[in-house]
Formats: structure tokens, sequence, C-alpha cells
């Protein structure tokens, strides 16, 4: 196996500007796959198609097993118990030499590499037919996507280097890392400018970003950022003030909508639906990683994938998880997590579907595997996918999240909210679930409407970590009493049956938990980056603005 090292990546990136040799292995088919090419300048569409790999490629490393290590492992929502590499994420020992380490943190500087490219070409390669319009849409994208990695990599890593211009800093192993404030400024500036960049409706059915895209992340990045620095346990209320307004004016101004059936969301023939802010528009034939390679890692068995793969027989949702679920929410349990008996009509539809085995009595140990982001065979998708190529989107934002980041900048710094807008959109959420709507939430409400509507979308620890920068004691305190350890599931005796709905019991075999230190709150940057640039080591520096 080849390794890369963030230097690789942004020396690749180069070659979009004719400085070395093309990479074979990187972004090699134009246009799906091509962000760097100067001959795909010419017209408002070629520049379109040419930007389409910003949405797939570039994303594969940290897709499938790096982000639910990342983003549901941490946080407490799923277990790996044979997988070492997943293992030192959700038990806060993770290393240097972590190969899920590596290739998310190789992932997403290929995306600000890549975004960094995009700008420079089409500022410098754009032909006369190419309108100012998709000039500016295409830059957008680039800056919006840009903005997300970097908010990825400063809540996994916590000061990173700001990267804006390859030919300057691609083959610079004297960077330092900016620190995180300036690196949040960075990102929301980035996104302000997106969002009056991209277009306000993109065309349905689509997946492009438009601004309301933009603006639904920068409701996001201040509700995160509103606790950062906080040394009193509260939030800025300026930064929830501005996660509102835009957050309401997603929810108000733009053609977004909920789809009325939770299951329905991760559904291939839902892709780009009009709950997706933001999506990785993964297709099936574009070649080796331009497809999603989630079901094939996390699938429990080969059946359900009609291949060779299916490789997540021993991984599942945590015990924590389980036993903390509300028993009435089960329209959401069961798109997310099967349990014993769960019928699938979506999944081996020409077989009748697929039945979740129901374990033997004496079974020691077996798992809630995954449902959601699993959809089947070929032939449960119009004949599209193939081992490591599924055809279905990822999503990086819904409008649910706008919906519960518009509530949660309302009850800000209260103990509780009885706000009716809040209530609102908190209800909205819960009455898809089929679950009765409430009077009031608290932040800990919050938490865990978040978890179970979220779950195995690599949210779940982006949540924690908004929570740590204003309460770290409190985040601490849910991570150690969480039991990570393996279990049991058995139905419960009389349950099951046309008369009584199926209820299950859970046993623990293994009653592990573990601590957060707050050294281990950021990780540890990967060993071939130090190597190579030991100044990453050293203290960060504040970013200048021009």
């Amino acid at each position: 196996m080849k390794k890369y090292s963030i230097y690789t990546f942004l020396l690749i990136a180069l070659t979009a500007i004719g400085f070395t040799a093309c990479n074979p292995d990187f972004l090699d088919t134009p246009p799906q796959g091509s962000l760097t090419a100067p001959n795909f300048f010419n017209t408002d569409a070629e520049l379109l198609a040419g930007t389409a790999g910003l949405y797939n490629k570039v994303w594969f490393g940290s897709n499938g097993q790096a982000l639910l290590a990342f983003g549901d492992g941490r946080a407490g929502n799923m277990i790996s118990p044979y997988n070492a590499n997943w293992q030192q994420f959700y038990q806060f020992n993770v290393s240097n030499t972590n190969t899920d380490l590596k290739n998310s943190w190789n992932s997403f500087f290929t995306i600000v590499a890549q975004s960094n490219v995009l700008i420079y070409n089409v500022n410098t390669y754009a032909k006369p037919a190419v309108t100012e319009a998709a000039k500016n849409r295409a830059i957008g994208e680039a800056r919006y996507m840009r903005a997300v990695a970097y908010s990825y990599l400063v809540q996994n890593w916590g000061p990173v280097p700001i990267i804006t211009d390859n030919l300057k800093q691609g083959a610079d192993t004297t960077l330092r890392r900016n620190t995180v404030e300036t690196v949040y400024q960075f990102i929301i500036r980035d996104l302000q400018a997106a969002k009056n960049l991209l277009p306000a409706v993109t065309p349905s059915g689509s997946g492009r970003l438009n601004s309301y895209s933009a603006k639904g992340m920068l409701a996001r990045i201040y509700l995160t950022h509103a606790g950062y620095g906080s040394t009193n346990g509260q939030r800025n209320q300026a930064d929830l003030d501005s996660a509102k307004f835009y957050a309401k004016d997603v929810i108000q101004n733009s053609t977004y909508q909920l789809m009325p059936n939770y299951p329905d969301l991760f559904l291939t023939k839902n892709n780009n639906n009009p709950e997706q802010l933001f999506g990785l528009l993964w297709v099936s034939n574009g070649g080796y990683g331009s497809g999603n390679q989630f079901q094939s890692q996390f699938a429990a068995n080969s059946q359900l994938t009609g291949f060779q793969d299916g490789w997540g027989g021993g991984n599942g949702a945590s015990y924590d998880y389980l036993v903390n679920a509300d028993p009435a929410d089960s329209v959401r349990r069961k798109a997310t997590f099967m349990l014993p008996g769960d019928h699938y009509p979506e999944l081996i539809k020409a077989k009748g579907g697929w039945k979740e085995p129901i374990p033997a009595d004496d079974a020691w140990e077996t798992m809630a595997h995954f449902k959601k982001y699993i959809v089947g065979t070929p032939d449960d998708n119009g004949g599209l996918g193939q081992q490591q190529n599924a055809p279905n989107n990822s999503y990086i934002q819904r409008l649910a999240d706008v919906y519960l980041i518009y509530a949660e900048a309302i009850l800000g710094n209260s103990a509780s909210t009885s706000d009716p807008e809040a209530l609102k959109y908190f209800n909205a959420i819960r009455t898809r679930a089929t679950l009765s709507p409430v009077t009031s939430f608290t932040i800990d409400d919050m938490l865990r409407e978040r978890r179970y509507e979220f779950a195995v979308e690599g949210d779940a620890w982006y949540d924690l970590v908004r929570l740590y920068y204003y309460k770290p004691a409190k985040v601490v305190s849910i991570i150690e009493n969480q039991i990570r350890g393996n279990y049991t599931i058995r139905i419960k005796p009389g349950t099951g049956t046309p008369a009584k709905k199926r209820e299950f019991i859970f046993i623990n075999r293994n009653p592990d938990k573990f601590k957060l230190v707050s050294t281990a709150f950021y990780l540890p940057i990967p060993d071939t980056e130090t190597a190579q640039a030991p100044n990453l080591l050293k203290e960060p520096l504040p970013y200048k603005f021009n």
C-alpha cells in the first residue's frame, strides 16, 4: 500500500497547473473525477462537470470506516471488538500510526488541496465563454468544501495548518499549525463567501450546493463556535444569535423540506432528496473511489451486498446506545440498526426481503448490525452498485440538523426552554419518528434527540465536541458512564407474537468503560506528517488574514 502525507496530496494538486507529471492514482477519470485539468474550463457545462469530483472521490478516505470510527465510535454509538484500528477510537487511545487516522487526515487535506487548485484554475483558465455565474458557483463550491474539511480537521485535531496556496505552501515542510480560534474564523469566512457565490437554488435532484447549503453549515459552525474558549460554562450569545439567524433563513426561505418517512432517507432511489443540504454524491460507475464503500465495510454479510464483501458482522450498535434508546423510538432504531426478527423488504427483494436472524438461546455474544446506509444488492438498486462502489449518498447535513440547530440556538444558555418556535422544530423531528411531542426540553434532551436522529451518520462526536467546548466535565461524565463492551440480545419471552410487539433484552457481557482525558480530546497528528514537518509539533500560531 502506498503511503501518502499531506505534502503528497498538496503536491499532487499542483499537477493541475502543469508543474509535475500527473499521478495516475488520483482523480484520474475526467470529468467525473477530475478537478484539475484546465481543458475542462471551456463552457459552463464543462466547469460544472469538472467540479463533480469534489462531491465524492476526495472524501473517499474519510468515508466508511473512518466516518464511524471518528463520529460514532468516539461518541459511544458503536463498537467494533475485533478491529484494533477502530477500537482505538472508542477507547480513546488512538496511535499516530493508526491507518484510519492517516486516511482521514489525508482525505481532508486532499479536499483542501483540490479546492485551492479549483479556485486557482477557475480564475486562471476559465475561457471567455464561461459565465461569471458559473465561475462564482464553482469557486463557491470549492470554498464550501474547504470550509467543511477544516471543520472536521479543527474538531478532531484542534490546531491545524491553514493552507490556501498550494504553489507557495505545497512543499513547505516548515509549516506550523494555526490556532483553533483562527481556524474557525477561516471556516466562517469561507462559508460567508460561499453563501454569496453560490446560486440561491440548484436544479431539483442534482444534489449540488446552493447558498442555503452554506447558510445551513454556517448555522452549525456558529453553534459549535459559541462555546469555544468559554471559561464560565456559558456560550457566546452573538454566536448563538448567528446560528439562529442562518438556521431560520434556511427553514423559512429555502426549498428544503423534511422527508415524510424517516427510513426513506436512506434508500438509493431517494438520493438528492429535498432534505439534503449537502451529501456526498457517490456513483457506482466512476471507478474505484467514486462509489460508496460504507456498505462493504459494515453490511453484516455478503448476502446483503451480492458480492464478496459485507465485512461488518463483527460490528454494531453499542450496548449503551441500545439500553438508552426509547422503546417507542422504533422507526429510527429499525432504520439504523437491525435487531433479531426485523424484516427489511427493500433488501434482497428477489427473495422476499431480509429478516435479521434470531440468535440461539445460548448465544453468548450477538450484535445489533448496521442498517443505515446498507442498501442491498444491485438488483435492489436498479442494477447499480458493486463491491466498495455502492451508489447511495452519504449525508453531511440534512434539514433535520438545521431544525435542531435552530431549536438549540433558542435554548442557548438556559437550563430548559418552552419557547414555541424551539418546540415547533424540535417536535417536528420527534413527530416524524412517531414520538410524542414535548412541552419543554433541555440540552440533555437535545443531545438524546440528536443521538438517535443522526446515529451512523458520523455526527455524534461533534455534538459532544460542541458541548465539551463550554462544559468539558459534563462530556467526561457522559463518556465515563457509557458501557462500551460486548453484549447479547434476547427476545423478551411472550413478545414477538401477533398480539404482542417484539421486545428485547440486552445482556451485557463485558462492562467496558473508558475515560476521556484532556490529552485525548484531540487526535494525534499522523507520524508521517510530523516526520516530514516537525514544526507541526510546535505551539500553533494565529493565522494572518489578508
